[in-house]
Order: C-alpha cells, then sequence, then structure tokens
C-alpha cells in the first residue's frame, strides 16, 4: 500500500510503498492517549514509527525494531528526538 511518511533524513514527506505485516510490525495496544506510538514496522533499513493520531508515521533511517527491543517507549523517544516534538 503507498503511504505518505515523514522522511526525518529527509525533511520532508514522501510516498513509500509498504506492506505491514506480523514479519515487520510491531503493533501496539492499550494506548493511553491519541499521541502514542501504535505500531513500527522495519522498513528498507529504517523504522517507520506511527502514532495513533492523524500526524504522518515518521521514518528513521538505520535503527530496526530490535535495536529498541521492540519497545514503545523507545520508539516514542526515537520520534521525538528526530521530530523535535
Amino acid at each position: 500500500m503507498q503511504k505518505t511518511v515523514y522522511n526525518s533524513a529527509k525533511g520532508r514527506l514522501e510516498t513509500i510503498d509498504i506492506c505491514f505485516t506480523n514479519k515487520n510490525t510491531t503493533w501496539f495496544e492499550n494506548l493511553d492517549d491519541d499521541t502514542g506510538v501504535s505500531l513500527i514496522t522495519d522498513f528498507e533499513g529504517g523504522l517507520l514509527i506511527a502514532s495513533n493520531n492523524y500526524d504522518y508515521p515518521i521514518l528513521i533511517y538505520d535503527v530496526a525494531r530490535s535495536d529498541i527491543k521492540h519497545d514503545r517507549q523507545k520508539a516514542q523517544e526515537l520520534k521525538r528526538i528526530h521530530t523535535d516534538g
């Protein structure tokens, strides 16, 4: 499926082709609010982090789910670092 994401390395939006599967994605349930991380997906040598709101997912290069041990809080921190927010 095509998905518009914020590419943190390029500092802009772009459209990627991605398939969310059990092999490349970790989904999180029981979100506390609408800003929490809802999923993390390995994508072409990077990590796609999506929140449970209307913000664009963020793509961060050179990080994988295994690097952050599939942890929601670590993903949230990465997102904050790469978006200043």
